[in-house]
């Protein structure tokens, strides 16, 4: 999971709603993979600021503290909401990925996957990165 930085969350659209989207992300200039986005304040740990959390439905072989994550939402999933156990939230965490899955293999879906959004040109910067 990579959380946005504050800055970057106060930077998405005010009027986005908050809950649970699916899309692709690319950490650097990797490859893209699909992932699961909360926006919100995750009830069930109280939180008091408004986050943004990209599930990256992958495997990494180590951590990518620094690096650029860029990500093209597609879709929405569920409003936020709270829940009333851990296992409660977990077991609705791997119902949305299940579902980002089925949604993110649909041609309209994966076409974006290609997108040269993800591909920055060698020695490009983002944001003096």
């Amino acid at each position: 999971t990579a959380n946005f930085s504050e800055q970057v969350v106060e930077s998405f659209p005010p009027d986005i709603s908050t809950g649970i989207y699916y899309g692709w992300a690319c950490v650097g200039n990797g490859d893209v993979h699909k992932m699961v986005l909360s926006i919100g304040w995750n009830p069930f740990y109280k939180n008091i600021k408004k986050s943004v959390e990209t599930h990256i439905i992958h495997t990494f072989k180590e951590d990518f503290y620094g690096e650029i994550l860029s990500i093209v939402i597609t879709g929405y999933i569920r409003p936020e909401k709270n829940f009333d156990s851990l296992d409660a939230l977990i077991s609705a965490i791997q119902e949305d990925i299940e579902e980002a899955k089925r949604q993110l293999d649909l041609p309209e879906h994966l076409k974006l996957k290609e997108d040269n959004f993800f591909h920055l040109p060698e020695g490009k910067t983002v944001n003096n990165h």
